[in-house]
């Protein structure tokens, strides 16, 4: 649910056609006025597979019986597509009204003022069932942007099949460290004999990790005003121990490592079972245990409880947003509270977007949920989470793909973790300032 690896193409677009972008914006009417009774048509955009295409299509279905005046044309692409064809149809004053909107691009629509501020639609759009620090996940500058659809939670995922082979006990994670991580991991790597390792290496597939630990510190990524502000001392200590991991054994060796992580979610180290630990958003459990065959449970990350704050967040699968050049915009809000709200159209999209953000709708599908994804909202539910970290700042959204051919670097010897973290932190920067 959550992307590890993502495109630039769609950046690109979207930097080349900034002006007719910023000419395009402006609402057609008031977000706050009454229902129209008149016909009309509303384009709804998103990305997904079949199952996400069937389930989206039950209830547009369902929100038209019950506004049979109103009209969702669905319009639906795969992801790599996706953000081209959005950015273009942005640019040529053609947008969807409404769209499934990613973190780390909300940021460069909504500043070039692309996309609706949802509190202007507060009479049609219910929130009242949404934590705060969801809603956050979403905002910018007081104006929401973003209605988050589904949550994940970073978590280590721990194969219990292996730990009762090897006679290893599961570590208690209201308590343990990142070196308690390492420790637990020598004992499965050495029980291993070469063939299951302690940890699948992190810092491969995104930058959460990264984010997790600075937080933990009283530390950020970004700062309001969209500077970089991660200590460099935080970055350096994080690829060390990265490093330590892989030259103890700890971790595979960087060459398995990288290739797993390239491969896809079905072929790394948790999935094929030669990693006892991992790193993962708890959203991908459902799908870990399907791939591994093995007995998976979520345990909560190492160092929050010797950390100056709780490093977890809430991070939005995704979003809906409005477009702010729509002509309807109070019809498209009340067709984003309908999927954020209505009990029967959530029985329908269960978690195939991710555990619903909204608290109500949570339970009310509970019933209906695996173990596993009964699992991954109970561990939404019950981990303590500080606010979340400032939204991807515009000419960021490469961040995970710099973090990774760093990573990669400091893995393979080609560069050390301090000069890996001063590095990290001009590149970043200098992405946004690109962007500015």
């Amino acid at each position: 649910m959550f992307r590890g690896a993502r495109r630039g193409t769609a950046w690109a677009v979207l930097l080349s056609l900034t002006a007719s972008l910023l000419a395009a914006c402006g609402s057609g009417s008031d977000a706050g006025g009454d229902l129209t009774t008149e016909k009309v048509t509303l384009r709804f955009t998103w990305w997904g597979a079949d199952d996400r295409h069937k389930r989206t299509q039950q209830v547009i279905d369902m929100f038209q019986r019950k506004h049979p005046n109103i009209t969702i044309k669905g319009e639906f692409k795969e992801w790599n597509g996706y953000w081209d064809s959005l950015a273009t149809t942005m640019a040529a004053n053609d947008a969807p009204d409404i769209m499934q909107m990613d973190e780390l691009y909300i940021a460069s629509y909504a500043e070039r003022g692309a996309l609706l501020d949802l509190n202007e639609a507060k009479k049609h759009l219910d929130t009242a069932n949404f934590d705060q620090k969801a809603l956050a996940t979403g905002a910018i500058a007081g104006k929401q942007y973003g209605l988050p659809v589904g949550l994940g939670m970073y978590s280590i995922m721990v194969n219990l099949d292996l730990l009762e082979k090897y006679g290893i006990p599961v570590p208690d994670d209201t308590k343990w460290s990142w070196d308690d991580l390492r420790k637990v991991g020598e004992q499965v790597s050495k029980a291993g004999g070469g063939q299951v390792f302690g940890v699948q290496s992190p810092g491969i597939n995104d930058a959460a990790g990264l984010s997790i630990r600075a937080r933990q510190q009283g530390k950020a990524m970004f700062d309001a005003d969209a500077k970089v502000v991660l200590p460099q001392e935080i970055a350096r200590d994080y690829w060390q121990y990265i490093l330590d991991l892989s030259k103890s054994g700890v971790a595979p060796p960087p060459s398995v490592s990288v290739e797993k992580a390239s491969a896809g979610l079905n072929q790394s180290a948790t999935a094929t079972g030669t990693a006892a630990f991992g790193l993962w958003w708890n959203t991908q459990l459902t799908a870990l245990t399907a791939a591994s065959g093995a007995k998976l449970k979520l345990l909560r990350l190492p160092g929050e409880t010797q950390g100056a704050a709780p490093g977890a967040y809430y991070k939005p699968s995704m979003f809906w947003s409005v477009s702010a050049r729509s002509k309807y915009p109070a019809e498209a809000a009340a067709f984003v509270s309908f999927l954020a709200n209505d009990d029967e159209a959530a029985k329908v999209l269960l978690t195939e977007r991710g555990v619903p953000a909204n608290q109500k709708i949570r339970e009310a599908i509970a019933g209906q949920l695996k173990d596993t994804d009964k699992a991954a909202k109970e561990y939404l539910d019950s981990v303590p989470v500080s606010d979340p970290p400032r939204i991807t700042p515009n000419g960021a959204s490469t961040l995970d793909t710099i973090l990774k051919r760093h990573t990669e670097d400091v893995l393979f010897g080609r560069t050390t973790p301090d000069a890996a973290a001063a590095a990290f932190i001009r590149e970043v920067q200098s992405e946004v300032d690109a962007a500015k």
